[in-house]
């Protein structure tokens, strides 16, 4: 259990995230902050990332694993494919 609340983890979510942007950059990659609900960071992939069949290993090894030791180790990350915003909240339910 995170012991924060979806508003206290955000601006320390953001500055975690802004780390992993200029690795995805090299790439032609990017990523924006969606969300925190429930302790779960929603994040969409933006432009390279988009279809790259790495762009799974980047969220797991690249993003959460910044978020896990930046924040708190059970930091969990969640990409939302460009149009899908609306599952956050079932997602979010989710265990």
């Amino acid at each position: 259990m995170i012991p924060f609340t979806d508003e206290e983890l955000r601006p320390v979510v953001e500055a975690s995230i802004e780390k992993v942007k200029p690795m995805l950059a090299l790439d032609g990659g990017g990523i924006e902050l969606l969300d925190i609900k429930n302790g779960k960071v929603f994040v969409q992939l933006q432009g390279a990332c988009v279809g790259c069949g790495s762009s799974g290993q980047t969220l797991k090894y690249g993003v959460e694993r910044q978020l896990r030791m930046d924040i708190h180790p059970e930091m969990e990350v969640i990409n939302i494919a460009l149009g899908m915003e609306q599952m956050i909240e079932e997602i979010a339910k989710q265990g």
